[in-house]
């Protein structure tokens, strides 16, 4: 079943992207329009989210979203037939002396980011990286064992590491004791699961909203230096990303503290233009009866 997927996703990669954007025209009315995929979901999180803006608006970012999404979706196909040099022109990184000063002087870092603009091409990173420390990313299996491998796959193709999230603390500690400098991808900003759910804070005008603390507790065992990966999506297939810090000590910080600034910069991402975030996850099905109030 892997290889007739990756058959099939291989052989339309090798489509220059301006063709596989009409595939995604195409199927923006079919997952849209005839298939109506999470759209109670969307809609709803968008109106809530947004409770100022008319029924109209709320469509009009609506279909945004699903353009984005259906781009989304042949835009990682790409990662399976795309040079190094047009990756560098479609995926821009600012700031990136920023990492590599950062293992330059024997630290380590985490790299925090959300389901915004293709979150998929951030591994892209490497192509701008030098190359003498080790670079990884975060991840939850996909119960489909075929497509988890197809994705694992892409998803390597810049020389990044998949960590799954249950051995994300075994892999780190060895690193650190085999002395290596590294950089780790955290995406965390979907609901974490209801027993592991620790903090909740106010996020794009909804109270009680869950946020995963995970990264934050191994950053300060650590001390890590924690950076946000600020994602703008520049056109059709252009994206421009900067690296901005949330704390270079992250034992003085408070509990929840990196979290609440992490939150406060996901936020302002997603405030700049929101149909490039990704509304069909189910961020707040547990606000309401997890009983847990904002410390900070």
């Amino acid at each position: 079943m892997y290889y007739l997927i990756y058959s099939f996703v291989y052989l339309h990669a090798l489509l220059p992207l301006r063709i596989l954007y009409v595939f995604s025209d195409f199927l923006f009315y079919v997952v849209y329009y005839v298939v109506g995929y999470r759209k109670k979901i969307v809609r709803k999180n968008l109106t809530d989210s947004f409770p100022e803006k008319s029924t109209e608006k709320i469509i009009e970012t609506e279909k945004k979203f699903y353009r984005h999404f259906c781009d989304y979706i042949v835009e990682t196909i790409k990662l399976a037939h795309i040079s190094d040099e047009e990756m560098k022109k479609r995926m821009i990184f600012k700031n990136v002396d920023l990492i590599n000063q950062i293992m330059a002087d024997n630290r380590s870092c985490i790299m925090l980011l959300g389901h915004y603009g293709n979150w998929e091409w951030v591994p892209s990173v490497c192509l701008y990286l030098k190359k003498n420390f080790f670079t990884g990313q975060i991840y939850h299996p996909l119960s489909n064992k075929a497509v988890d491998k197809l994705m694992l796959k892409l998803r390597g193709r810049f020389g990044t590491k998949n960590i799954t999230t249950n051995d994300t603390f075994r892999e780190i500690v060895k690193m650190k004791r085999a002395g290596r400098q590294f950089i780790i991808g955290f995406i965390s900003d979907q609901s974490p699961m209801y027993n592991d759910i620790h903090y909740v804070t106010h996020f794009l005008n909804q109270e009680n909203t869950p946020m995963i603390t995970g990264y934050e507790r191994i950053a300060g065992q650590m001390d890590f230096i924690v950076v946000y990966l600020d994602v703008i999506k520049l056109n059709r297939g252009h994206y421009e990303a900067e690296y901005k810090v949330i704390t270079e000590h992250p034992k003085e910080c408070a509990d929840f503290e990196i979290t609440e600034k992490y939150t406060r910069e996901m936020e302002k991402t997603i405030l700049r233009n929101p149909a490039y975030w990704l509304w069909t996850h189910r961020k707040w099905k547990h606000k309401k009866s997890i009983g847990i109030q904002n410390r900070t």
